[in-house]
């Protein structure tokens, strides 16, 4: 198994004029400190306009600063929005990061959350799966192609030899932002790997390796020529110290983090009109709250071992440790990263041979995985706040409906 941290660069207020930048530069040297301790991956999200929830609006800018203060971990989009961004943009920041980082990219990419993020940009919720495919097809040849153009519904230009070239080759890997099961399945159908939450059960996490993996066996439905990515990971909370009892009362992040998820779904307001901070403190008073803590791997080095070899035993690829939420100091981020690399992390990447063989033999057709139920397997954080699984279930609708109108429309005008 192999290891990420993850940064939305959470920022609650009350703000000061230094608060944007004591986060960026704290967060520089906590993946300096990843780095060091030999974690595999660094992963940072793009979001606009998200207030307290995120200021990752830049993840090229923030790994162009990394990759120059680090020397393995891998720098990985998650993800790269490719419904606010245009392709050749993308194909040019992608690339100039990869030359700068020795070919250290991973590229992930996705949709964006919703209307107060996609509307400024002039893109919709009900059209995003489609802008994100079309976006994909027309930025990967920009990777390889001396000359590419592309006219389709959303994206228009001339030929061009967009520059530079990235230094990996074909072009870094390509990921997908998943938020639940159907998403999981597109990513493995699509032949990417998956990002996704960890809101299922180790139980459930094994069902969704199981389908992730039999759908890429069976042959990837590809978009566009790209190289295939058979990976699936998933983002969880985290907190290190020396008993449960620290690590818990260091993870109020986690908490809050959940409380943003579960207020953006079910609330819009106005720039500047909600302290998010003010209103979690209400909400961390509730059975909502408490159940937070079951999930995620917060506690002692003994109980977050015992739970990561459960969901070793899944297939799943990589944990990528949420520690930045919240207000979580940055002194009580580096000690609990320096606590998991000394005591925890060795046990794992020792596993990660037998996996890839393992992965290989699943590949290959050597080995058949079982198609296991996803139903029932939701952590508690998820049977408590079923608005975070309804958000998601909503979007999938609108696109489903989207999509059935627009054909219904074509058949229409055809007959």
């Amino acid at each position: 198994m192999r290891f990420g941290i993850f940064y939305e660069h959470q920022i609650p207020r009350p703000w000061d004029r230094m608060s944007e930048h004591r986060q960026f530069q704290n967060a520089l040297e906590q993946v300096e400190l990843a780095d060091s301790l030999g974690l595999d991956y660094a992963w940072m999200v793009e979001h606009h306009f998200l207030e307290e929830y995120s200021h990752g609006s830049s993840p090229t800018a923030f790994f162009g600063a990394a990759s120059q203060r680090t020397k393995q971990i891998r720098l990985g989009h998650g993800i790269f929005q490719l419904t606010t961004n245009h392709p050749i943009r993308v194909a040019e920041h992608v690339a100039t990061l990869d030359l700068l980082s020795n070919g250290r990219v991973e590229l992930g990419t996705g949709e964006g959350a919703g209307p107060t993020e996609l509307h400024p940009f002039k893109a919709r919720v009900r059209e995003k799966r489609d802008m994100w495919e079309e976006a994909i097809q027309a930025l990967v040849p920009c990777f390889t192609e001396d000359a590419w153009e592309w006219h389709g519904r959303y994206w228009d230009f001339p030929a061009r030899n967009v520059l530079p070239k990235p230094y990996q080759q074909p072009h870094p890997p390509l990921w997908v932002a998943c938020s639940n099961l159907s998403t999981i399945e597109m990513a493995a159908r699509r032949g990417m790997g998956a990002l996704g939450f960890q809101f299922a059960t180790p139980d459930g996490a094994r069902a969704w390796v199981n389908r992730y993996y039999s759908i890429f066996a069976a042959g990837p439905d590809k978009l566009c020529d790209y190289e295939l990515n058979p990976n699936i990971a998933v983002v969880s909370g985290f907190m290190c110290a020396e008993t449960d009892e620290e690590a818990r009362a260091k993870a109020e992040g986690w908490t809050f983090f959940v409380f943003c998820l579960e207020y953006n779904a079910t609330h819009k307001y106005e720039p500047g009109t909600v302290h998010l901070w003010d209103e979690y403190q209400e909400w961390k008073e509730t059975p909502a709250a408490a159940k937070v803590f079951e999930s995620g791997l917060i506690g002692s080095p003994e109980t977050i071992r015992t739970k990561l070899r459960a969901f070793a035993e899944t297939g799943i690829d990589q944990i990528i440790l949420l520690n930045q939420a919240g207000k979580t100091t940055h002194e009580d981020i580096c000690s609990s990263l320096e606590l998991f690399g000394r005591e925890i992390m060795p046990e794992f990447h020792d596993l990660e041979p037998e996996h890839q063989r393992w992965k290989q033999d699943v590949l290959a057709g050597r080995v058949t995985l079982e198609d296991l139920e996803t139903r029932g397997h939701l952590t508690a954080v998820m049977a408590a706040n079923p608005n975070i699984k309804r958000y998601t279930a909503d979007e999938i609708r609108a696109q489903k409906e989207a999509k059935e109108a627009a054909e219904a429309a074509l058949a229409g005008r055809s007959r």
